[in-house]
Parts: C-alpha cells; structure tokens; sequence
C-alpha cells in the first residue's frame, strides 16, 4: 500500500513558506571567494541580491 505524502496533509500553514534561503557568493580581498547565506523574507529577495 503506497503511502500518504506529508505535503498533503498539510493544510493552511505557510509560515515557513514566507521566507527564502538566498546564499550569494561574495569574493574577498586574497580572491578566494565565501558564501553568504541568510533567510530572507520572500519580498525582500530581490533586494538583497541587488546590494
């Protein structure tokens, strides 16, 4: 018997789909480059990639 997938059973909760993980990649001053990772609300992606 095939199972339920849990994405089904949830309903109503978007809390955790309010914000997005945006990882950029930022180079230094040896060249080498670091990543820089945090959790953004959704309207704010755009302008984090712009900085």
């Amino acid at each position: 018997m095939a199972k339920k997938t849990v994405a089904t059973l949830q309903t109503g909760k978007t809390d955790g789909r309010s914000y997005t993980k945006v990882i950029k990649m930022v180079k230094t001053e040896k060249g080498s480059y670091t990543f820089n990772e945090q959790m953004v609300p959704n309207e704010a992606v755009q302008d984090f990639f712009k900085k």
